[in-house]
């Protein structure tokens, strides 16, 4: 069992019970392993999450720089971020639903470590937002986090053949633009 499946397959079971409901029982016997031999993998389910969050992460992080490595203007750079970012919940549901979670009921440990990795893909954000030409009555972090905000929520609503994320992105930037 490679470790990619393994994180595939706790994504997915987080992402239908919970991180509370879901035991590495559940994981290990859709898997197709005993619960034991998730222990050589991950030696606690904490240790399992926090590596499916951080994967989740690594991925979106590295689809959103590429799109705004190709964008030249501060607004372009940011709705490229968002059709990014979006595309990327919405094309892997099971990791969405994981990096979008209330992280309140976890362990205080385990939270910590997941807002920090959470807190680094979001600097991409400040600084996107940072380079936008907007009203000095505008509160940058309200704003940015309203966006976030949004796009967070729409793998909740969207339903496929509905409008593109990338059009869902779009239309976003340009109402709070």
């Amino acid at each position: 069992m490679s470790r990619d499946r393994l994180l595939a397959i706790s994504a997915r079971r987080f992402a239908k019970g919970g991180f509370e409901a879901t035991s590495m029982r559940d994981i290990a016997g859709e898997a197709g392993m005993l619960a034991g031999s998730m222990y050589y993998h991950f030696p606690s389910k904490n240790e399992l999450i926090a590596a499916v969050y951080e994967s989740g992460v690594a991925e979106i992080g590295a689809a959103v720089d590429a799109a705004v490595a190709r964008a030249r203007t501060p607004w372009s750079r940011l709705e490229a971020a968002c059709i990014a970012h979006l595309g990327s919940l919405l094309a892997d549901r099971a990791h969405a639903a994981v990096m979008t979670a209330d992280l309140s009921r976890l362990d205080a440990r385990l939270r910590r470590r997941l807002v920090v990795m959470r807190d680094g893909y979001e600097r991409r954000f400040v600084e996107l937002v940072a380079a936008l030409a907007l009203s000095p009555a505008i509160d940058r972090t309200l704003w940015r986090l309203q966006l976030l905000g949004a796009l967070n929520w729409t793998p909740t609503w969207y339903r496929p053949g509905g409008k593109s994320p990338a059009a869902i992105a779009r239309a976003l930037v340009a109402a709070l633009r």
